[in-house]
């Protein structure tokens, strides 16, 4: 069995108080993170969730409410937690790059002479596949500002299934990637047509019949959608929702 937590489930702005984006999926032999934004440390301590429980980090894009927490996180694993098991990181072309970078940036910079665990960085090529920690990862190139190399991703543990989309715009081969999910965890900035980068309920509404796959859950929640939790076509996720699947 599959078990999701949602960590963090707002936009970039944290509407309705919520956190960023970070989705924590437990499958059978390993956990991992999806995004790890910059409330995602917080958020973690709220749920009761251990970072040692955590075998790899997959990370959608470079916008720093998906990825802005991993330089504390790692921060943590140092001087917090002692860790001494592997820690992955998973991302788009560039990843180690961008990662330590940011953490430099912040003040505290990846010293790998100092670390007490061994950390590996892993690129997602576009539509390629690979096994990350405990999932078989497969990324898909989404619409969302191109610098910041954006990906949904499809997790799979045998026969179980997740796909989370990152952050995207709608695009005609949205459907097939979510195809056969039994979780489609999907973006929805906002409740009509306005921003091309982000999801609209009204665009997900009429494309609705498009989707073959099993519960979807709107997360990426902006001020409208969230003020709508409950009165919309699809399921929302809200700070600490926990999914089985």
């Amino acid at each position: 069995m599959t078990e999701v937590v949602f960590v963090g489930t707002s936009d970039a702005f944290g509407a309705g108080g919520r956190r960023q984006a970070a989705v924590l999926v437990r499958m059978p032999g390993g956990t991992v993170l999806l995004d790890c934004g910059m409330t995602t440390g917080t958020g973690m301590n709220a749920l009761g969730i251990a970072r040692e429980e955590i075998d790899a980090i997959l990370i959608s894009h470079f916008h720093a409410d998906h990825f802005g927490g991993i330089p504390q996180f790692l921060l943590a694993t140092l001087y917090e937690d002692r860790r001494r098991r592997p820690l992955r990181i998973a991302g788009p072309p560039g990843v180690e790059a961008r990662v330590r970078a940011a953490s430099a940036a912040l003040g505290h910079p990846i010293v790998d002479a100092e670390r007490s665990h061994p950390l590996a960085f892993d690129e997602l090529p576009t539509r390629g596949e690979a096994e990350i920690g405990p999932v078989h990862v497969t990324s898909f190139a989404t619409r969302h500002q191109p610098d910041a190399m954006p990906h949904g991703l499809s997790i799979r543990n045998g026969s179980e299934k997740v796909v989370y989309t990152g952050d995207t715009g709608w695009f005609e081969g949205l459907p097939r990637f979510a195809s056969g999910a039994q979780l489609f965890v999907c973006e929805c900035t906002q409740l009509v047509r306005g921003y091309d980068f982000h999801l609209s309920h009204e665009e997900l509404v009429e494309h609705k019949g498009a989707f073959d796959c099993g519960r979807i859950v709107l997360t990426h929640l902006g001020t409208d959608t969230a003020s709508r939790r409950g009165k919309l076509a699809f399921e929302t996720a809200d700070d600490g929702m926990v999914i089985r699947v």
